[in-house]
């Protein structure tokens, strides 16, 4: 008999990012970027026609990768997937925040002034949410609607559920404009494919560099 546990379902949003999920990279739409990463790490990609209730109630863990990180790795990927049934938890891909952080104050009683500037905020407890958000079948079912903003999404679920934080690879990187989509492909030339002992198969970064 076969216990082996059903893929997860998989979903790429695209609302709220105007053009970019179909700028290119490698030759290929970040959109179909992500999507291939998401089945290369067996992960089942569902018909958006599909109503969300019949993905809410398929009993399935579902994976939400932004098309806005187009190179991560499938195999972080996969290794978010087992980590998520390993614990329970929500699995959320994260990077360290590298920006500079400013507390801001209420400005002066003085009108017309604004807030000010205040001390700057230590990044050593700060991240960035980027991708994948795994999600276990038991949250999904109390979802209402597809994700698409996946901050938002961590930030509602981290105050009813266990969320935990796993640290994506440089390529996960989000972009946020074509100059960082540029930046990322560079990256892409000289940094080294992502090794995951767990798994060996093949990357989709390696086809896609070859388009």
């Amino acid at each position: 008999m076969d216990d082996e546990p059903e893929p997860p379902l998989g979903l790429v949003p695209t609302e709220g990012r105007g053009h970019l999920p179909f700028a290119l990279v490698h030759g290929e739409s970040l959109l179909a970027a992500a999507s291939w990463a998401l089945t290369t790490a067996g992960v089942a990609l569902y018909d958006v026609s599909v109503p969300f209730a019949a993905v809410r109630d398929s009993g399935r863990d579902l994976v939400v990768h932004d098309p806005l990180c187009p190179l991560t790795p499938s195999g972080f990927v996969a290794e978010a997937v087992e980590e998520c049934r390993r614990t329970g938890a929500v699995v959320v891909g994260v990077r360290p925040v590298t920006d500079t952080v400013k507390q801001v104050l209420p400005g002066s009683a003085e009108p017309g002034a604004g807030p000010a500037l205040g001390p700057t905020v230590d990044r050593a407890g700060l991240v960035q949410v980027t991708s994948p958000v795994v999600l276990p079948a038991a949250v999904v079912a109390g979802l209402t609607e597809p994700p698409t903003d996946l901050v938002a999404l961590v930030a509602q679920l981290t105050r009813r559920v266990p969320v935990r934080h796993l640290l994506a690879p440089a390529l996960g990187g989000r972009v946020v404009d074509e100059a960082g989509l540029g930046l990322l492909a560079a990256l892409s030339e000289v940094q080294p494919p992502y090794q995951d002992p767990g798994h060996a198969g093949q990357d989709p970064l390696d086809d896609l560099s070859d388009a």
